[in-house]
């Protein structure tokens, strides 16, 4: 089966908002083995909106539409799929009383009559509640004989699904009542395993299973390009989850030996920091970060994991030599010698920050992230990324491309993962 996504608003257009709607319907329709060929957003016009939902009814199975569902008068939505159905719209009481409901827990009386226009329901519809907002979605399934006994369009065996825009209600709705209807129409299974790779590059991570790749039917392997990581899924149909489990096992356990210690995890739900934390926090390490050109970016993914603050008692935020020399104990001369961008001063914050927390563990940066106060000796990019353990120094140079925050964001995710790879080697997985 063919979904396709309209994404509506005029916002969305004008790049107010950032369309992720579209990025996590993608990957839920191909979860559930659902094709996905186009994706189209559209402002709020009502010419514009028909002709997209027409086109899409002409090619694909399964129509999704986000957003327009509100009570003003540019959500047309909802008024337009009823008009391209030929259906007629209706109040429906219980939905009335849900939006009543909603207002009344949070104390609002003065219920203002457009917003009455949610409960309007399109003719035959199937209504999907809202528990974090007032529009709810609906499911239209159109007729099996195209609607012609019924006058309407021959449009045969088609889906559309209404769903507001917001994500905190679009996404449960999804999870809670979508996914599973959705999943009644596709026969079958698609039974998926996710492999999380840091270190190395989408390319040289597709040359390194090109082979497998060659000759895949099913299961098949997607790579996912991130920032500093790549996450390969491995996707096998079949009739059970048992079966699925069978056929996806050979080619992870194949992954798994190819890429070794370069894998952090195989938890979908799982990030680099969560399986940071989770080791200090198996092995009882007390970590503490000095940080130049990411500016505490370290220490705000570590403290974005719950039980963080078990293993993490320290941040150090020293972009000036001054900050390197009184914080850090930088020997002047280092500085003076090497400058703050070397693997020397890297070094001396790296020992600075577990003496001065009395820390087991450190992690420290310095670098060029640019734009400007590159050379030709050190360039814009150039980072340098230091861990203590247990009196243990590693460090790395790294040579990086793009944007300022993009050399940041890589440093952080390169530094988590040398903490990671020297937990591993001094203690185990």
């Amino acid at each position: 089966m063919v979904a396709e996504f309209i994404s509506v608003g005029t916002e969305i257009l004008l790049g107010n908002i950032v369309n992720t709607n579209a990025n996590y319907l993608a990957v839920k329709c191909a979860e559930l083995g659902i094709s996905n060929y186009y994706q189209v957003s559209v402002g709020d016009n009502e010419e514009r909106l028909t002709q997209t939902l027409s086109l899409a009814l002409s090619r694909s199975d399964i129509v999704i539409l986000t957003g327009g569902l509100g009570p003003t008068q540019d959500d047309l939505t909802k008024e337009v799929t009823a008009k391209v159905l030929q259906r007629k719209l209706a109040e429906d009481p219980r939905t009335k009383e849900r939006i009543k409901s909603y207002f009344k827990g949070r104390n609002i009386n003065d219920i203002t009559e457009n917003n009455w226009k949610q409960a309007l329901i399109i003719e035959g519809s199937t209504v999907v509640d809202n528990h974090n907002g007032t529009a709810p979605g609906l499911i239209v399934k159109t007729e099996e004989d195209g609607g012609r006994t019924a006058g309407r369009p021959p449009y045969v065996n088609k889906v559309v699904i209404l769903l507001p825009g917001p994500p905190n209600e679009l996404i449960p709705m999804f999870e809670n009542e979508i996914a599973p209807f959705l999943s009644k129409l596709q026969p079958g299974i698609f039974y998926s395993e996710m492999i999380k790779v840091c270190g190395i590059g989408e390319s040289k991570a597709e040359t390194m299973i090109q082979d497998i790749i060659a000759v895949q039917s099913n299961p098949t392997i997607a790579t996912y390009a991130k920032s500093g990581e790549v996450h390969l899924r491995v996707t096998a149909a079949s009739d059970s989850i048992k079966n699925g489990k069978l056929l996806v096992k050979p080619v992870a356990d194949e992954l798994k030996k190819r890429f070794s210690t370069a894998i952090y995890t195989t938890n979908e739900k799982e990030n680099l920091e969560d399986v940071v934390v989770s080791l200090l926090a198996k092995y009882h390490i007390m970590l503490a970060t000095a940080e130049s050109c990411t500016g505490g970016l370290i220490a705000g993914k570590i403290v974005n994991v719950p039980g963080a603050s078990a293993v993490f008692g320290e941040g150090f935020i020293t972009y000036s030599n001054e900050a390197k020399q009184k914080y850090l104990k930088v020997r002047k001369q280092t500085l003076i010698d090497y400058g703050a961008v070397s693997k020397e001063t890297a070094a001396e914050m790296a020992f600075g920050a577990a003496a001065a927390s009395g820390s087991k563990a450190s992690l420290a940066v310095t670098g060029i992230a640019g734009p400007d106060g590159g050379t030709e000796e050190k360039p814009v990019g150039l980072v340098y990324i230091a861990c203590t353990l247990n009196d243990k120094l590693r460090i790395k140079e790294y040579k990086l491309k793009g944007s300022r925050q993009k050399i940041r964001d890589y440093t952080v995710i390169y530094a988590l993962d040398l903490l990671r790879n020297a937990i591993i080697e001094e203690f185990g997985s």
